[in-house]
């Protein structure tokens, strides 16, 4: 008996028993789907995160400044003079300074975050200004009282109307608006449309505190990232004389860090889905036991007709190896079809792998080979006398 054979005889066995050949693929269907889901919702996520980082420019460098406490510290001047002794690898720089604050307009008031930034950082962070404009380099130098807003807070403060040339109070303090930024995640709250700009040097004096601990760099060359970050930590180094004192990052080390960690993370999902799998493998052994004992008597007649030892033990693992692989087939579609329920339950993005779906079926098949064995084995061993007179 060939292969072809084979396989017509145990899809006809499957068709015997519906109900039972479902149940026993039950197992390998809730493993295979559990892979396929959260391998897709873990990739959703990872590139999700990854592209965030990558809007953030995968050339942007970011320096936190902690300081030692003592009168050393890094002034704009200094980061300023830095870019222009390196503008072979260092091209712009922008300081940063994060502020909780309430801004109000009329009797409507909203809590969000206030962000100082220079002239550059709107095109460091590939932002858009469809209304109005940017900050600007005279905003800075003069210290004036001016904002561009996302268009949640543009919504929520000022409805259909358009803001530009408007006046708002941030914490008290009236300001101009001079821009709305292009919608980016539907203005909603606590999104990147919730936010507001104003000029850095204005948000020294919000915040009370001269002192700035953050800056966002961009590198000349993307294939000069390292290089970049190198002339950054000496420089810092110089000053400070403690490693301890900043950190330095660039962006596609943290866009490898998420990688790794979400990596890492689906590796131990799918490790704990695949125990169903391995659950799934023992239904099919226990089935496929209750299938040689069922038919013993057919198996005594096959062995007295002549057919060998390897000819019966193929026939059932063939058997159970189409038992596990109809049950992958059915996890794979039902896996890929709840991913994209979830995602949307879940407000998340999903990108199932074809490389899980290959190693999830591919597994599925192993596990009905390797768990089939042993019935096949024991079948294959049977005494043809013996079988006959089985009852």
């Amino acid at each position: 008996m060939n292969f072809k054979q084979s396989f017509k005889l145990a899809v006809k066995s499957l068709k015997s028993s519906k109900m039972r050949a479902f149940l026993t693929m039950l197992g390998i269907i809730i493993g295979v789907a559990s892979v396929i889901i959260l391998v897709s919702l873990m990739n959703g996520l990872s590139n999700e995160m990854t592209s965030r980082f990558e809007d953030m420019g995968t050339n942007t460098i970011t320096v936190n400044v902690m300081g030692r406490g003592t009168n050393r510290s890094l002034s704009v001047q200094d980061m300023e003079k830095l870019i222009e002794e390196n503008s072979a690898y260092l091209e712009q720089y922008s300081p940063r300074i994060n502020a909780s604050v309430t801004v109000k307009y009329e009797t409507t008031s909203v809590d969000t975050t206030a962000n100082g930034v220079n002239e550059n950082y709107d095109k460091m962070q590939n932002i858009a200004v469809p209304e109005g404009r940017f900050v600007q380099f005279i905003d800075c130098e003069r210290r004036q009282k001016v904002c561009v807003i996302g268009t949640y807070l543009a919504q929520k403060l000022f409805g259909g109307m358009n803001p530009v040339g408007e006046h708002l109070k941030i914490n008290g303090s009236a300001y101009t608006v001079v821009g709305v930024l292009e919608e980016k995640a539907d203005s909603e709250e606590s999104s990147a449309d919730d936010i507001i700009y104003i000029p850095y040097t204005t948000a020294t004096r919000l915040t009370g505190n001269a002192s700035i601990g953050s800056y966002y760099i961009t590198a000349a060359d993307t294939d000069e990232i390292e290089t970049a970050v190198a002339i950054i930590k000496s420089k810092l180094y110089s000053v400070f004389g403690d490693e301890d004192a900043y950190r330095v990052t660039s962006m596609s080390e943290m866009i490898d860090m998420v990688d790794e960690m979400t990596g890492s993370i689906a590796l131990v999902l799918v490790g704990i889905a695949g125990i169903s799998l391995v659950v799934g493998g023992i239904g099919i052994m226990n089935i496929m036991l209750v299938s040689v004992t069922e038919r013993t008597r057919e198996i005594g007649i096959r062995k007295s007709l002549g057919a060998k030892r390897k000819d019966i033990m193929r026939q059932f693992i063939i058997e159970a190896a189409t038992t596990s692989s109809a049950g992958g087939v059915v996890g794979i579609i039902f896996g890929i079809a709840a991913a994209y329920v979830a995602g949307i339950l879940m407000d998340m993005s999903v990108a199932p792998s074809w490389n899980a779906v290959l190693i999830a079926f591919s597994v599925s098949v192993a596990i009905g080979m390797i768990f089939g064995y042993f019935p096949a084995n024991k079948a294959a061993k049977m005494n043809p006398i013996d079988a006959l007179r089985y009852d």
